[in-house]
Formats: C-alpha cells, sequence, structure tokens
C-alpha cells in the first residue's frame, strides 16, 4: 500500500512539473533560404490562405486608413486561426494525462 502511494505522488509530480509541448506558431530560424516543406505537400487550400497573409504582409499600410487597417488585422486573425485549426495537433490536458497513467497502474 505504501509502495504505491509513493508512486502515485512520484507519477504526479513528474506530469504536474514537466513542461507542456506544443507545436510552435513561429516558423524556426533557419540560415537557409530554402524551406523545409516543398510546395507540392502544402494542400491548395492552405497554400491560398498563406499566399493571402504574404500579400497582406508586402502591402504598404501607412497610406491606409485605420478601419481599413482594423479589418486587415481581423483577416489576418481569422487566417491564421484557420491554419491553426488545419494543422491537426492532438492535445492532451495534465488531468488526461494523469487518469490514464492511474488506469496504467492499476491495471
Amino acid at each position: 500500500m505504501r509502495k504505491s502511494v509513493i508512486l502515485c505522488l512520484v507519477m504526479l509530480s513528474l506530469v504536474s512539473f514537466s513542461t507542456p509541448v506544443m507545436a510552435s506558431e513561429k516558423e524556426p530560424k533557419s540560415n537557409t533560404t530554402e524551406t523545409t516543406i516543398k510546395e507540392e505537400e502544402i494542400p491548395a487550400d492552405v497554400q491560398i490562405l498563406l499566399d493571402r497573409l504574404e500579400a497582406i504582409k508586402a502591402m504598404d499600410k501607412s497610406e491606409l486608413k485605420s478601419s481599413e487597417r482594423k479589418e486587415l488585422r481581423a483577416e489576418v486573425r481569422e487566417i491564421k486561426s484557420t491554419l491553426r485549426a488545419a494543422g491537426n495537433g492532438l492535445y492532451i490536458s495534465t488531468g488526461a494525462i494523469i487518469i490514464i497513467l492511474l488506469l496504467i497502474i492499476i491495471l
């Protein structure tokens, strides 16, 4: 009984103090000018969104009115959230990890 309580406390402390692993939103900095993902690997709808983001970045925003800049910011946020949702990432909460570990220990 005592060993299982100590084991549970050790597992709980390891899980609670570990750093979460999440996908980075920023591109990694590299010294080469080549992209790591080829054009063929990117789906067409994602490529359209990425091209639009590049076009917005290249625009001269100094001549735009504040309402137009506001619309552009809203569009950029919407595109970024769409791209994040298309990432197909898997995120497991800490509580789910604890429950999974407890089930593994018990069974």
